[in-house]
């Protein structure tokens, strides 16, 4: 069984893969849209479809800090299920549940798009492709990371 003191040696290295993963997401798909004009960075941050913050009026700052809360949130969950709980996956395949959840999760956004005339369109194929690399990427990279900062035993 594990303890609170696991989850509490995890919590920073999670935060920080979590960050900076965020960020790694959040320059490439701002890169991308400066040199495609592909709305994949105005899609990241989009929050056109959420009740209450669609109201507001966000800078790209605040909207940036949304990104990277949910970031981080998801590297807490991941970390959870992948290092805290008992769990036989090897390096490798922790690498890969991380890029593999990060694709879906970019698979299962992606569609917010028809929910903004700010972000790409439903069907924009090289839109979606960008979106889904920067996705699986920022899975490699999180994942990377956790390996990476997770404390040793």
């Amino acid at each position: 069984m594990h303890s609170t003191r696991n989850l509490k040696h995890y919590m920073l290295p999670a935060v920080l893969a979590g960050t900076l993963a965020g960020i790694f997401l959040g320059l490439l798909l701002k890169a991308a849209e400066a040199l495609t004009s592909l709305k994949v960075y105005t899609l990241l941050l989009n929050v056109d479809y959420i009740p209450v913050l669609n109201q507001l009026p966000l800078p790209e700052a605040a909207e940036f800090g949304l990104h990277l809360i949910v970031s981080v949130g998801l590297s807490l969950v991941l970390a959870y299920l992948l290092y805290i709980r008992p769990n036989p996956a090897s390096a490798r395949q922790r690498l890969g549940i991380y890029a593999l959840v990060n694709t879906v999760v970019g698979l299962l956004l992606y569609p917010t798009t028809a929910l903004s005339d700010r972000t790409p369109e439903l069907f924009d194929v090289p839109a979606f492709l960008v979106w889904l690399l920067g996705h699986v990427l920022y899975g490699l990279l999180l994942g990377w990371l956790m390996e990476k900062l997770k404390p040793r035993a």
